[in-house]
C-alpha cells in the first residue's frame, strides 16, 4: 500500500487550518452563512414563519418610495455628521492630557476608559435621568447656576438628536486608547529637535503629532462612521425613535420592522441598503486618506 509522505510545509499548513477551524466553522455558520441567508431574504416575502416567497425587487422598489425610510436616514446622517467629528477631536484632546507626566496617570485613563465597557442599556437609562427635564442633572444645574429654562433634550423634536450626540460622547475612552498607542509610538527625538529650534507647543503639536498620528486619525474616523451608522440601543430604551419620529434612527427602523412588523424580507433588503451605504462611505473615505494620511515609510 503507496504511503502518502506530508513534507514540514504541509504538516503546518494542516496545522495551521486545525487552529483556526473553530473560528473559520463559527464564521461560516454565524457570519457568512446569515449574510447571504439576508441577500437571498431580501428578495422575498417573508414573515419570519412562513415559506418566504420570491418578489424580486418589490422590496427594494417600496423602500424607496417610503417616506420613513428617508426620514430615518436622515436622523442617522445628522447624528454621524455631529457625532464623528466631536468623538475624534474629544477623543484626541482626552489623549493628549492623558499622555502628559500627571499623578496618578494609570487611575485617569482607567476612569475615562470605564463607561466603554458599561452595558448600552445601563448607559442609556442614566442619561435619559441626567437630560429628563424636569428634575433632571443638567436642567437642575442650567436653572441653578445661569437661572435658565433647560430645553426638553429626547423629549422635543429639535433637542433629541443632539442629546444623542452629547451622550455619545460617554464611550470616547475607547478611541481615546487607540490614540494613547499612537502618541505613544511617535519617537521622542523629533519633539526635542523642534523644541531647540524654538517651536513652541502648539507647532510640536501641530507639525510632529498630528501628522504622525494619521493612520491612528483615520483609523478611529472610519470605525467611528461606521458605528454612527448602527446607532440602535440609545433610541431603543429612551425614545423609540421620539417625538415624532425625531431619533428615529435607520437601524430602529429595520428593527421594528424585523420584530415587530414581522417584515423580514424588507427588513433584510434594509440591511443590505445600509451595508451598501457603508461600504461606498468607507471607500471614499480610504481614497481620500491618500492626500493627509502619512505612512512612516519601511525599509
Amino acid at each position: 500500500m503507496r504511503t502518502i509522505a506530508i513534507t514540514p510545509r504541509k504538516r503546518r499548513l494542516i496545522a495551521f487550518y486545525l487552529f483556526i477551524s473553530p473560528w473559520l466553522i463559527g464564521y461560516l455558520i454565524f457570519t457568512l452563512g446569515p449574510i447571504l441567508a439576508s441577500g437571498w431574504l431580501s428578495l422575498t416575502d417573508f414573515d419570519g414563519v412562513s415559506t418566504p416567497r420570491y418578489i424580486g425587487a418589490d422590496n427594494y422598489k417600496e423602500i424607496v418610495h417610503t417616506d420613513l425610510f428617508w426620514k430615518s436616514l436622515w436622523v442617522t446622517i445628522y447624528y454621524t455628521l455631529g457625532h464623528v467629528p466631536l468623538s475624534v477631536v474629544g477623543a484626541l484632546c482626552l489623549a493628549v492630557l492623558l499622555n502628559q507626566k500627571i499623578p496618578g496617570l494609570s487611575l485617569w485613563r482607567t476612569i475615562f476608559y470605564l463607561p466603554v465597557v458599561t452595558s448600552g442599556v445601563a448607559v442609556a437609562l442614566l442619561w435619559s435621568w441626567i437630560f429628563q427635564p424636569s428634575y433632571g442633572l443638567i436642567n437642575i444645574f442650567l436653572f441653578e447656576v445661569f437661572g435658565i429654562q433647560g430645553p426638553g433634550w429626547f423629549f422635543a423634536e429639535n433637542w433629541a438628536v443632539p442629546a444623542f450626540i452629547i451622550m455619545s460622547l460617554w464611550g470616547v475612552g475607547g478611541p481615546m486608547l487607540i490614540y494613547l498607542a499612537g502618541l505613544q509610538g511617535i519617537p521622542t527625538a523629533l519633539y526635542e529637535s523642534a523644541e531647540m529650534d524654538g517651536a513652541n507647543a502648539f507647532r510640536r503639536f501641530w507639525h510632529i503629532t498630528l501628522p504622525m498620528i494619521t493612520p491612528v486619525l483615520f483609523f478611529n474616523t472610519v470605525m467611528s462612521l461606521i458605528a454612527s451608522f448602527q446607532v440602535f440601543t440609545p433610541a431603543f430604551v429612551i425614545t423609540k425613535g421620539g417625538p415624532n419620529y425625531a431619533s428615529y434612527f435607520y437601524v430602529l427602523y429595520l428593527y421594528q420592522n424585523a420584530f415587530e412588523n414581522f417584515r423580514m424580507g424588507y427588513a433584510s433588503a434594509l440591511a443590505w441598503i445600509l451595508f451598501v451605504l457603508i461600504l461606498l462611505v468607507t471607500i471614499v473615505m480610504f481614497r481620500w486618506q491618500r492626500k493627509w494620511v502619512h505612512y512612516e515609510s519601511v525599509r
